[in-house]
This record gives C-alpha cells, structure tokens and sequence, in this order.
C-alpha cells in the first residue's frame, strides 16, 4: 500500500451572502426534432414527439449524433466552471487514496476478490492464499487490449470448490453484458470455455469442480433488443466442452411441474455437501421467489423430478442449504423478516422450525456455515451479524469493532465462521472475520485503513415526519463546524425502489463536498427495506407517491432546521431513483434549486417497453391495465412537466451502453425541459460514451463524473469560487 500524504485544500467561510449563478450567453443546447407521436390509455391521449429516440443506438444514428452534441454542449459549459478542474483534482486524489477491494469470495483457504490500488484505474481479480497469504493477480482487464479506446470491465467472479478454477464474467465498456470465461487458478492459464449472453449467470459449481449451472439469456437477444431478457434458462457447462453442447436443465416448457414464465429467471444451485440441487425461478425484479428441490442422485436435465419447496405466496426472498437443512428468510406473517428450516428432502413449510424469530431489526441475508446460520441485520440503520449455532438453536449476537453497515457477508458450508465487511460515513470499510474457536471478530487485513482523513466530519440520524405521520429515517453528514443558518450547500439523495436500502458508506471523494461547507443527506424513503417489506410495500405501485413525498418531506426537514435552504438545496436519485428525483421537481420545483437524476427513470410510462422492463411490471406496475397505468403516469415526471414552470437547474447523466436503464430515458426528459426552459437556469445531458449503467466505471471516470455533478452543484447553489463571469 502507498501512502501519500493529503493536502486539503482551504477551507471556503460559510457562505452568507452568495451570489446567484449566472449562465453567459452561448450556444443553447441542440434541440430535439420533434415526431408528433400520441398514445391513447384508458380514455386518456400522451403526446410522446420524442418517441424516436427509443430505437436502438446502433439503428438509430440520428439519436448517436444528437447525443454527441448534447454532450459536447455540455463539456462546454461544465469546463467553462471556475474551481472545477482544481475540484477534479483533488476528487482524483481522494479516490486514489486508498484501496478497496469488493466483493469477496472464499473458497477453501484460497480469498478471491476485486481490488483497485492507488495509480491503478480499474478493477483486478486478485487471490491469495488464505487472508494473510501472498496476493498473485489471476486477471488485469486494461491488459486484455479492449477495442476503439474502450475498456474490459470485470463484472463477478465465482470459484469452484477448494478454489481450482474460477468463473468471471467480462464486458467492454461498463455494458455488463458479459461473456464467462474459465481460469486455471494454480497457473494463471485462461480455458477455452467461452460463454457469452451470460449477464447474471449466478454460476453454482458441482462438487467435482467439473461443472456448473448457470443462467444464460436467449439468443434472440442478439438481434431483437425486446428479446434481450426474456426467455432465458438454466444450464449446466461441463469444463472443456463447447458451450453449444450445454445441457439445458430448466426454463419455459422444460419441466412441466415447474413453469417459467417469459420474464422469469430459473436458477439450479448446489451446494457443496448437500445431498440436494435447488431450483430457483426468480420472477422478475420481484423479491419473492419459487423454490424446489430435488434429491442430487436423481437429478438429470429435464427429467429431474422436482419437489416445490416454496411459492411466491410463502415470500420467501432467500435460502440457504447445509446438509439435509433448507432454511428460507421469509417475510408472511413477519414484515420485518424471520428465518425457518425445513428439510430439504421433504420440505413442508407449515411444519418448519422458526430459527430467527421475528423482532425489530430487519434480517436482510442469511448464510450457511459449517459451524453455524449467520444472518445479517438492520437494526436501527446499523448493520448487525447473528450466529445460529447448529447445535444450541440459540440466536446471538455479534460484537463488532464499531457502529456501522455491514455488507458482502461471506460464508461457506464447509468452513466454519463468517467474513463480512464493515464501514461507516466515516470510517472506511475493512473486511472483518469472525472465528467460532475463538469467538473473536478480527480484521482480516484484506485491505488497510483509507488514509483520507474524516475526523472533522460527523454524522447524526435522524427523523422528518410525513404529512400522513409516518416517520422517515433521515441520515445527515457534515462538517462538524457547520453552522446551521441555511446558507450551505446540500446535496439530498434517496432511491426507494425494490425493498433496497441505502446505507452508510464510506466514499473518500466526498471529502470533496463536505469540506467546503457542504451538506450530504440520505432520505430513508418508503419503497426501500429499511423497515421491511411493509416500508418497500408502502412505496410501490399505486404506493409509489410515497417514495417523492418522503423525499419532499426530508427537503423540508434540512431546510426547517437550518442545514439549508431552498437557494442551495440540490436533489439526486440513480437509476429508480429516477422517479423519486425526477417527480421531486415537478411536484415541488421550489424547494430545489438543482438536480442531477443520474441514468434515472423519468419516463415510468414507458419504462416496460425496455429490454429489461417486463421484468419490472411487478414493481411498478403495467399501462395494459387501468390501475396500472393510473400509477405509472403519476411516476411518470415527463408527463408531469409544465410550460412555463421554472425548474431547479437539471444534470440528466446516460451511458450509452446502459442496458438496465436505456440512454432515451434521460435523453427525452432533457429534451422536453431545454424546450419549455423558463429562465436562465441549465439543462445539461451528459454521456459517457463508454460507460453502462455505473457498475463497470473505471476510477477516472467516476471521478470525472464526480467531478461533474459536484461542479455543477457548486456553481448552480452559489459557491462564488464556481460562478460563471458575467
């Protein structure tokens, strides 16, 4: 690890007095053409004159070229922002700082994981040998030679058992459309195996560490993007033979006991030393799933004689094997989850034993270990582990170092004990395990201690209450100086979506807001599961007013107790998080002064005519039917936009290779806000012309990015160090 020291920029006084920001003549953004398109729903008629911009980027150049001049419309404003390029820098040493390295997998004494160093820009695949043992680099995608200036991105990895060969997944420029590939893990040597469509393979080595099961999409997909996600199926790859040959296991028509749906994805799991395959259909983006189990001897390709274990009416949302045991973390009859067994062999869920009763913290994953079922938990906002011990039944609770999120928990039926990793707003994350010999929690020394120094920052949460009383969990981080009077800064995120939660990390780069006086909040919206499955079902289809309001309602709460005002209030929301921000500013354009949706959902309407929106029908609900519909439109922020209204100056961010929310999403909201501007305030739209959805973002481009929000953010909430000249 290379340490450097830091040299902080100085700190900016509290800005009192700030002065508007001001957009100099130049040239206006390129406007969109305009195809008069009308869809008529349940007696209702939406215009859609942007509809043209749906068609696939490789079919559809106009679109390609628009985009290119939108984004160079907006390089040209962005790096016209005074303090910006001192801003990137010192974003750019922040990230560099330390190191990191996610997520992780054990096998065998043998750690595999993804890690970034200082001076190193994208991510490598690393084991070693034990946490202690000697690192040797298995994969380096900036050496694989990517086309045309684009990059590799590794998007998971999974080891066979005793860790002999591993299974990663690689996609050029941050797509995630990945291709699996095979390694030799003792020499370093790639296999021929190739497997390509192999986007969320979950790959579940046999025993043997021969073969595995894996999802695999259709080929359809190649050539009709509607196609991409549908109809996909579970196979199993024998190491060395050609892909083509795989044997198809599971998927719709292949086992007539268990039906698969056109949006379903059907998974097998093994699991080292069980006697017993899983089956898995997971319908959609729906949490809940259907499970069976099959007796492992007996089981062959389509002709394996499944037993259903679980419906979607159980809502069980996860499972865990060790041995003969099925445990299921299921939310009936306990919103805030409880954990039960049965056996797998003859599962009977009216008989199953209660291993987790249901209490106030929310269990959110549960593993199995050789020695015992851990589970972890939110309790509060802060992150717990709970071991089950196999031969007392008697739940208890991990002591760990400090208060903070817990996430990545690792655990392998034929290791005893667990490894997870811990982090906080403040502290950065470290990977800790737990020995059951010595009943200690210790830190594994996968990665050191981030340099970047937090001491002057602190935390607090909180609570803003609803108009309808409910209470919303609000976290709050700032500078521990700051002087509530309403003049700083404040950057307001939320998301709200599929039962997720958002909780504490530790992001070095955010260093760079909070230390000139800025103000960085986190709304605990309805829709996430941060108290359950009643908090997700609260903000989810006809609900999803909720998801906003909460957020509107947490905008208030800064502003009221002083962290802010509507002059220096900024709102964010990511991907889903597109309707939360994007229905924030049509509902309430006064509270916010800017925001940046970034590769959000604002066209909810037309959000199940993606590739992957059939798969979010349960989520958010469908136009072909009329209550459907009435939710998606009020989701809806581009149908929500009203002449002559003046909006918070907007950043909409795309990546053209997005492939779970597609570039046209922001790109018609953008064009439909630059036509009915009203002022002088901006509407940019930024592309990356490399990048997906975020998640294969080398560092330089998340720290550019940054850079850009941040920038924005700053010039449009009054900092004077990023005001444009007159």
């Amino acid at each position: 690890m290379h340490r450097r020291t830091l040299a902080l920029f100085p700190v900016v006084a509290v800005l009192v007095c700030s002065p508007q920001p001001h957009l100099s003549a130049q040239t206006a953004p390129p406007p969109a053409p305009r195809h008069e398109v009308a869809d008529t729903y349940f007696g209702t008629v939406i215009a859609d004159p942007y509809r043209w911009m749906e068609r696939p980027v490789p079919e559809n150049p106009d679109f390609r070229r628009w985009l290119e001049r939108q984004n160079g419309y907006t390089r040209s404003v962005l790096d016209r922002i005074p303090g910006r390029a001192q801003l990137a820098e010192r974003i750019r040493r922040l990230d560099d700082a330390g190191t990191s390295a996610a997520p992780l997998s054990v096998e065998g004494r043998r750690w595999f994981y993804l890690k970034t160093e200082p001076g190193v820009d994208n991510r490598k695949l690393y084991v070693r040998d034990g946490s202690a043992g000697a690192e040797r680099l298995l994969v380096d995608p900036d050496a694989l030679g990517a086309p045309n200036g684009s990059h590799f991105s590794i998007d998971y990895l999974n080891p066979s058992p005793g860790g002999r060969l591993l299974a990663y997944g690689l996609s050029l420029g941050g797509s995630e459309r990945s291709v699996l590939h095979l390694l030799d893990v003792a020499t370093g040597r790639v296999l021929p195996d190739t497997i390509t469509r192999a986007q969320f393979p979950v790959v579940s080595w046999a025993d043997d560490g021969r073969s595995f099961f894996y999802n695999r999409l259709s080929a359809a997909g190649d050539t009709n993007p509607a196609e991409r996600y549908r109809f996909n199926r579970a196979y199993r790859h024998v190491v060395g033979m050609p892909a083509e040959q795989d044997v198809e296991w599971l998927g719709g028509g292949t086992v007539a006991d268990v039906p698969v749906g056109p949006d379903d994805f059907p998974l097998i799991i093994s699991t080292p030393g069980s006697k017993y395959l899983v089956a898995v259909v997971g319908h959609g983006v729906m949490n809940e799933v259907t499970l069976y189990t099959a007796p492992r001897s007996t089981a062959h390709a389509a002709s394996t004689q499944w037993r259903k274990a679980a419906d979607t009416a159980d809502a069980v949302t996860s499972f865990a094997v060790q041995g003969n045991d099925l445990y299921l973390l299921t939310h009936k009859d306990a919103p805030r989850f409880k954990v039960i067994r049965t056996d797998a062999g003859t599962p009977d869920l009216a008989r199953a034993a209660v291993v987790i009763p249901p209490g106030r913290a929310v269990i959110q994953a549960i593993g199995a270990a050789k020695d015992a079922l851990y589970a972890q938990e939110l309790d509060g906002g802060l992150g717990r582990v709970v071991r089950v011990p196999y031969d007392t039944g008697k739940p208890e609770q991990l002591k760990l170092p400090f208060d903070g999120a817990v996430d990545f928990p690792v655990t392998d039926p034929a290791r005893a004990g667990v490894v997870f990793r811990l982090q906080s707003w403040t502290r950065s994350p470290l990977w800790y395990a737990y020995d059951p010999g010595t009943r200690e929690v210790r830190d594994s020394r996968l990665v050191p201690r981030s340099p970047v120094d937090f001491g002057g920052i602190e935390s607090v949460e909180t609570e803003a209450r609803a108009a309808d009383g409910t209470v919303i969990p609000l976290s709050i981080v700032y500078r521990r100086d700051l002087r509530r009077d309403g003049s700083h800064p404040a950057l307001l995120e939320g998301y709200g979506s599929y039962g997720i939660t958002l909780d504490p990390f530790f992001r070095p780069s955010l260093l760079a807001w909070l230390e000139r006086g800025g103000v960085y909040a986190v709304a605990h919206v309805r829709g996430g599961g941060e108290y359950g499955e009643d908090w997700h079902q609260a903000g989810k289809g006809a609900t999803k007013p909720n998801t906003w309001r909460d957020f509107i309602t947490c905008a208030e709460f800064l502003v009221k107790e002083g962290y802010t005002s509507p002059a220096h209030l900024a709102g964010t929301g990511t991907s889903a998080g597109g309707i939360l921000i994007g229905r924030a500013i049509t509902e309430r354009p006064d509270l916010f002064r800017a925001a940046v949706p970034q590769v959000g959902v604002v066209n909810a309407l037309r959000v199940e005519h993606e590739p992957g929106g059939p798969a979010n029908i349960p989520e958010f609900g469908t136009t072909t039917d009329s209550a459907g519909f009435r939710a998606l439109m009020e989701m809806d922020a581009l149908s929500h936009l009203k002449p002559g209204t003046r909006y918070p100056a907007t950043m909409f961010t795309a990546g053209i290779f997005d492939s779970r929310v597609e570039p046209w999403q922001p790109a018609k909201m953008a064009a439909a806000m630059q036509a009915q501007a009203t002022g002088d305030r901006p509407v940019l739209l930024r592309v990356d012309f490399d990048a997906g959805h975020g998640m294969g973002l080398t560092k330089a481009q998340r720290s550019a990015q940054l850079a850009d929000v941040y920038g924005f953010l700053f010039w449009q909430l009054g900092d004077p160090a990023f005001q444009l000249a007159p």
